[in-house]
């Protein structure tokens, strides 16, 4: 989900956690709470209520509760299963043709039927409006959707595509009522009509809430009677005041690493309140722009990648909250190796560094600017991107310096060339190795730094595409994280977990925090 998929939320760091933290943010035996009303603070926003647009996390949150989707991931899950469909599967044998089968009786909240008419337009509303902020970018091989009658979808591709039922399982697969959005245009009123299990009931700058939708028919077993997302707009010391104030139950993304740390050594059980972590599949990057005069050295890649020392990032900028990346892939996801760590080592070495620049013919000083952003790719960004550049320094090989400006003109700087070295980060659309590589390298790839491999682009993408049994994509996924430790053009850094500080009155919470990145508001639940 999205170099434009960040939350500035914590680290967005680490491994795959393999188990959840348990206590008072937990469920367990009769511990349900009462049904009431939950209240859930962020730091970040919701920049858009239309599917056809938003392809942020904030978005994609209120998209995944308020939305229904044919397929979606169960909690703990990474493979899709039927939602608003009954059936689903690939009816060739070239996974080119996809046929889903709704459920029968299913409403939106405003008590219209939903049928396939509603799908088709759902998914042809998005190409056609192909929102440059939207998720269509996700469906290059989806030719036409095809309804033979009201309960039957079947969507014709382009080219073989296996993970299709990932990406229409997620917030992009979501379905709109016919009758109540534009074809050709994005909805303007922040208001939303979907067929999830909650209903949209107002929303503006301050917070969104929701109440349950009595008209939802799917997976979803509701266990309170709503959830308002109070938004703190960057300001994490104010979410975090709020949490310990009670004036929200759950702290949803947006503590600093040290906000963490505090809570976890100061909860001795009385305090009322309790870290729950989660696993996730968030990343983050150095990426090079391959036409720059310096960054586009491969000797200068090199020796970054020799010099990078992750564990001491981890410790000092992250206090102990992240886990070293050494690969594009996650960990906890099929296909991941440890390429850049088998070919740089997990040690800085100033040694191997020096000698990647001398084959490159530099023997002075690289004067380097490492470009970032305030808070889009978590609150110490900046102070991450000022480590690293200590760390080149402190080589004797490198000028690094680092410059920080606002996420828009970021990105336009990024799209123009303008950067050498920027970070980037990344949320999974869907768990999937596809979503890590084929947004990165492929064709128009998401990153802006002119970077193509025929080999990747050629045939190890198609390939692993073409694969509806994903364990077989082992060795070709292998390959190209291979290809990227040698070329470069990205350097990954660390992978997230995810962390939430929840009030001992409130359960479910670790339902909420896996790889699919799906918050379910569902799985909440409050004592009175």
């Amino acid at each position: 989900m999205k170099i434009r998929n960040q939350w500035p939320a914590l680290p967005i760091v680490a491994g795959l956690a393999s188990g959840l933290l348990t206590g008072c943010g937990t469920e367990s035996g009769d511990s349900a709470g009462d049904g009431s009303n939950v209240v859930v603070g962020m730091s970040d926003d919701i920049l858009a209520t239309d599917p056809a647009s938003g392809y942020d996390p904030g978005s994609w949150l209120l998209f995944n509760n308020v939305f229904q989707s044919l397929l979606s991931f169960p909690k703990g899950a990474t493979e899709p299963q039927p939602e608003a469909a009954e059936t689903c599967s690939f009816t060739d044998t070239r996974t080119t043709v996809y046929t889903c089968t709704l459920k029968d009786g299913l409403k939106f909240s405003n008590g219209n039927e939903l049928t396939s008419k509603d799908v088709k337009f759902s998914f042809d509303r998005m190409l056609k409006i192909n929102d440059p902020d939207g998720p269509a970018i996700m469906f290059p091989m989806l030719e036409k959707v095809e309804t033979p009658d009201e309960k039957t979808v079947v969507f014709r591709l382009n080219t073989a595509d296996a993970t299709f039922p990932s990406k229409i399982a997620s917030g992009a697969g979501s379905i709109v009522d016919h009758s109540q959005y534009d074809p050709d245009g994005l909805r303007k009123d922040g208001e939303a009509v979907g067929s999830g299990p909650y209903k949209l009931d107002s929303f503006d700058d301050g917070q969104a809430v929701f109440s349950v939708n009595e008209n939802y028919k799917g997976t979803a077993e509701v266990n309170n009677t709503g959830v308002t997302l109070t938004f703190f707009d960057g300001d994490q010391t104010a979410l975090k005041q709020a949490i310990q104030k009670g004036d929200v139950d759950i702290a949803y993304r947006g503590l600093t690493a040290g906000d963490i740390a505090d809570t976890e050594k100061a909860d001795d059980g009385t305090g009322g309140v309790e870290v729950v972590e989660g696993s996730s599949a968030e990343v983050q990057h150095l990426v090079f722009n391959m036409d720059d005069p310096v960054a586009g050295k491969l000797g200068v890649r090199k020796a970054i990648a020799h010099l990078l020392d992750r564990e001491a990032l981890i410790k000092d900028v992250y206090q102990g909250t992240a886990t070293p990346l050494y690969s594009i892939i996650p960990a906890g996801i099929a296909g991941h190796n440890t390429a850049f760590f088998d070919t740089y080592g997990a040690r800085p070495s100033r040694s191997k560094a020096q000698a990647a620049l001398r084959e490159d013919g530099i023997t002075g000083k690289v004067k380097l600017t490492l470009w970032s952003t305030p808070s889009r790719y978590g609150p110490a960004t900046d102070q991450e991107l000022t480590a690293i550049a200590g760390q080149l320094n402190a080589s004797g090989l490198f000028d690094a310096n680092v410059k920080s400006v606002p996420f828009g003109q970021y990105e336009k700087d990024i799209a123009a060339g303008k950067y050498g070295v920027y970070v980037k980060g990344w949320v999974p659309d869907y768990p999937d190795a596809d979503n890590f590589t084929a947004p990165f390298f492929g064709k128009g790839n998401v990153l802006s730094n002119n970077y193509a491999n025929d080999t990747i682009t050629g045939s190890l993408i198609p390939r692993t595409a073409a694969l509806t049994n994903r364990a077989a994509t082992d060795k070709e996924y292998g390959e190209l994280q291979d290809i990227v430790a040698a070329e470069l053009p990205v350097l990954p850094v660390w992978q997230a977990k995810q962390y939430a500080v929840v009030r001992d009155s409130v359960y479910g919470l670790e339902y909420c925090l896996d790889a699919s990145t799906v918050f379910r508001f569902w799985e909440l639940s409050k004592d009175a």
